[in-house]
């Protein structure tokens, strides 16, 4: 019967995923309502803490949108890439990885992927190259981030385990950033001779015989270095960088958050939500946005859209999971005593379906600490929660295959031999694999 009902959840998953975004919310409530009201299997708590965070960066991120900060962060990344032109295979991915990173979202990557495939044909480079390898790695970058919502998770999660009380923010981050970083640079380098050069590619070929194709490849043009943008653009960005830096000092030193002798240290989840609102507020009042605009933005929308999707996914897979826990716990943990890294793929396959590092990690991580994995190891597999490159079925893909006039980034005939597949197994296996020779190095 378990069987039956993990089989309901994979198509409940499964269906919502054909709609994509809020479908995947909406569906899994369907899913919920027949696990409790058909099945008669307790409710679990929804996802509140992971919601919260998410709308509190989210929030502050899209203040900063408003006030002109993402396109000036936008000028001084396309300054980086157009200054060194024959190197944007590699610097594409680092520039969409650090502005992840630096936001929590990898949602801005929209903006930058028209300028990524601009300075590449302007240089004579397979666009596909620098293109694929961006839209991997802004999303990649999402579990280096230390605001974003599956980095903060486990950190709320692992420290309530027996002595790992000590691992902070910084702890987690200290492994997922180079781990990541590592899998960036490696998916780069193998970019930089992929596919075919443009004289040489069919497709390319074919579309420049095309006079409409051809007048679209030739004029086309994408920059935001036209724009003056005012100094508070500039002041907003600054600001918000300030509160990365506050949440990551307020994380190195408990003490900061203890608030009198004898008292429990407010939670980071807590600190984080506090931070990212206030400064949301500060940046709002110091550059005088309209807060009418700021939910007209990319940001907004998009992190609302994965908000509900986390909402419905994460309460129906917890009520399944805590439901079926004790059958399923003496399966898996037989498997990964005896080989602990398999816990990646089942973190991979998850993420391959729900399309969310954030629901990923609520949905497994109280599975690895039922079963008794340890905090090192649940650290350093923490990149296998990004494996939805899998299938190109995620907007930042679909608008990077869009996005490339060339039609050298795109969708294979056999569906899964598309331009995404190789730079992620590659991030995402050489990140597994640093960030679990540095955890237990460093944790």
């Amino acid at each position: 019967m378990l069987y039956l009902e993990f089989l309901l959840l994979l198509i409940m998953l499964y269906v919502g995923s054909r709609f994509g975004g809020i479908g995947l919310g909406v569906v899994s409530g369907v899913g919920l309502l027949i696990e409790v009201f058909v099945l008669r299997m307790p409710p679990s708590a929804p996802p509140i803490d992971v919601m919260l965070i998410i709308i509190s960066v989210v929030t502050c991120a899209a203040v900063l949108e408003a006030a002109g900060g993402l396109k000036f962060m936008l000028q001084c990344a396309e300054r980086i890439l157009r200054y060194n032109p024959k190197m944007v295979t590699i610097l594409g991915p680092i520039v969409t990885y650090t502005m992840t990173l630096m936001l929590g979202t990898g949602h801005a990557v929209y903006t930058i992927m028209p300028i990524i495939g601009d300075v590449a044909l302007k240089n004579g480079i397979r666009p596909e190259r620098p293109m694929a390898a961006a839209s991997v790695s802004s999303q990649l970058g999402i579990n280096a981030s230390p605001i974003s919502a599956v980095v903060v998770y486990y950190l709320t999660q692992i420290v309530e385990l027996p002595g790992y009380e000590h691992i902070t923010l910084l702890s987690i981050v200290s492994v997922t950033i180079p781990a990541t970083f590592a899998g960036v640079i490696m998916m780069s380098l193998y970019s930089l001779r992929r596919g075919k050069e443009l004289k040489d590619d069919p497709v390319y070929q074919r579309r420049l015989k095309d006079p409409a194709w051809s007048d679209r490849i030739s004029n086309t043009a994408s920059t935001t270095l036209n724009e003056v943008l005012p100094t508070s653009a500039r002041n907003a960005v600054l600001l918000f960088i300030l509160s990365i830096v506050l949440i990551v000092i307020i994380a190195m030193f408990p003490e900061l958050r203890t608030l009198g002798e004898g008292q429990k240290a407010i939670s980071m989840n807590l600190i984080i939500q506090m931070v990212m609102l206030a400064f949301g507020g500060i940046i709002l009042l110091s550059t005088k946005t309209n807060p009418q605009t700021v939910p007209n933005g990319v940001v907004f929308k998009s992190g609302m859209v994965a908000m509900i999707a986390i909402f419905g996914i994460a309460w129906m897979s917890d009520t399944y999971f805590q439901y079926a826990m004790p059958s399923f716990k003496a399966g898996v943990t037989q498997m990964v005593e005896s080989y602990p890294w398999t816990f990646a793929f089942a973190l991979f396959a998850v993420s391959v379906v729900i399309n969310s590092q954030a629901a990923t990690g609520r949905m497994m991580l109280p599975v690895g600490l039922a079963i008794g994995l340890p905090a090192p190891l649940l650290i350093g597999l923490l990149p296998a929660t990004y494996g939805y490159f899998f299938i190109p079925n995620y907007p930042s893909d679909i608008a990077t295959v869009n996005f490339d006039v060339t039609g050298t980034t795109k969708i294979g005939k056999y569906y899964f031999n598309h331009s995404f597949m190789i730079p992620g197994l590659i991030g995402v296996v050489v990140a597994c694999f640093v960030g679990y020779t540095l955890a237990y190095a460093i944790i």
